[in-house]
């Protein structure tokens, strides 16, 4: 009942990271099939890089971008694609990360008059319509060595921001108004994480936030901030989005080293002291340990950077250890840890890293590197199909989006793939946009927009 009414009420509108929920869907029609840069082109706006994806109001559209060392948000025209203003965010720090991350990964929210944004190297801000700066509350600095993904989400009046790191991560609520904070939940179990939160409406109980991070699913109470009910069993490191129907969640993650096989069990840390350390200091120091495999990796697993593994380090390394990545379908709802109870299937094969899967029309869809297209039934988790999207084999960031019966793929190389929608696809186009992206497509009253490296695209059917 809720993606129904955000759906409905977003008809118009794109207003988060993947639209309605984070589901990548839209009730919308009319689209077109085939793009280019000269073809079914309404405008195109050059833009400063970035990897966030556009947000839409009705007249409006929001964006991160990086231009040299500014961390900047750029406010632009829907109808025209003129750039309406650009505010500066402080950078008070720059913040490690992976190559292939942006400083301006997390993609902003928007109430459909003002906008809020997150940068690992300042915090969140919030602008009004106009782009008066209506509050910012300065966070970090964040110990997450590859850099942020997740974006913040509006939850009637809070908006929420989930920060996890291999250190002090946590769960914030702010009042959208004011940026008073409301709550905030300290998350000592997880490590580094990338999803954004999902909203659910239990039929019974308050709205809840489905918060997928290292190794559980989490669903907080908005009212306090309180955990719920919580989903184990997943990979060390999550960087998509679950998507959820009526009853079910399904949460896909992939990470180095936790393949089917890979899994490996590792002594309790009370025995490890009794190996390795020499010095009796209740920790173990790098050149106590002689086992080379965990030597190799210590940077990985000295969470804190002391130069030690201590009791958390060692716990965590052990979980890290255990896991099985999968693509997990589970019952929604309940009190407490409700793994073994509401598991329903896991799939383990042609897993992605990086896009979040989509459940459109009675279908799943996930997209691995390399094109590989796979569908399944999301009751029994049986693949219908898997084959390669031919002609747009390269790498992928971009998360799928869907609506007016078809499905959009973004690649890296600027390969936008439109399918016909159904478990037995069929490719319908393969569109070269002549430049790369790392951004998801936003899609509302007829029109695509997609960002790659160097511009802005409105495509639609011309009227």
């Amino acid at each position: 009942m809720l993606m129904l009414l955000l759906l409905a009420s977003s008809a118009l509108e794109w207003p988060q990271f993947r639209g309605p929920n984070s589901s990548g869907l839209s009730p919308d029609t009319n689209l077109p099939s085939d793009f280019g840069p000269e073809k079914n082109v309404i405008w195109k706006t050059a833009l400063p890089p970035g990897h966030s994806s556009p947000v839409l109001t009705r007249d409006r559209i929001f964006l991160t971008a990086v231009d040299g060392p500014k961390l900047v948000t750029i406010s632009l025209d829907r109808a025209t694609g003129k750039i309406l203003w650009r505010r500066e965010a402080p950078r008070p720090r720059v913040q490690k990360m992976h190559e292939a991350n942006s400083a301006a990964a997390p993609s902003a929210a928007t109430d459909g008059s003002n906008v809020y944004v997150f940068f690992g190297d300042f915090g969140l801000l919030s602008y009004g319509p106009d782009g008066n700066e209506r509050w910012r509350i300065p966070l970090g600095p964040f110990n997450n060595p590859m850099g942020f993904g997740a974006s913040p989400v509006l939850a009637g009046g809070l908006l929420l921001m989930i920060c996890d790191s291999e250190t002090d991560s946590f769960f914030l609520a702010v009042d959208k108004d004011s940026g008073a904070v409301r709550w905030r939940v300290e998350r000592p179990e997880v490590t580094r994480g990338f999803s954004t939160p999902v909203l659910y409406q239990p039929e019974r109980g308050g709205l809840q936030a489905l918060v997928t991070g290292a190794y559980r699913l989490t669903a907080y109470d908005l009212k306090k901030g309180e955990p719920v009910w919580w989903l184990g069993g997943l990979t060390w490191q999550i960087k998509t989005t679950p998507v959820i129907d009526r009853e079910h969640v399904y949460i896909q993650g992939w990470a180095g080293g936790a393949d089917t096989g890979q899994q490996e069990e590792i002594i309790p840390y009370d025995s490890a002291l009794k190996v390795w350390d020499s010095n009796r200091d209740g920790r173990l120091a790098k050149d106590e340990v002689l086992d080379q495999k965990i030597v190799k990796a210590w940077n990985d697993n000295d969470l804190d950077t002391d130069g030690h593994m201590g009791a958390r380090d060692w716990n965590l390394y052990r979980s890290k250890r255990s896991v099985q990545n999968g693509l997990n379908a589970f019952r929604l709802g309940g009190r407490g840890d409700m793994t073994e109870k509401s598991r329903l299937w896991r799939y383990t094969k042609s897993l992605p890293n990086v896009p979040s899967p989509l459940l459109y029309q009675g279908v799943l869809y996930m997209l691995k590197e390399g094109g590989i297209l796979t569908t399944l039934d999301p009751a029994s988790g049986n693949v219908i199909k898997q084959a390669r999207l031919e002609g747009a084999l390269g790498q992928y960031f971009a998360s799928p989006v869907a609506a007016d019966g078809k499905v959009f793929t973004l690649s890296e190389e600027g390969k936008l793939t439109v399918l016909k929608a159904a478990g037995d696809w069929e490719i319908l186009s393969v569109n070269d946009l002549a430049d790369g992206s790392h951004s998801t497509p936003a899609i509302a009253a007829g029109r695509i927009y997609v960002r790659t490296h160097s511009a802005l695209h409105c495509f639609g059917k011309s009227r």
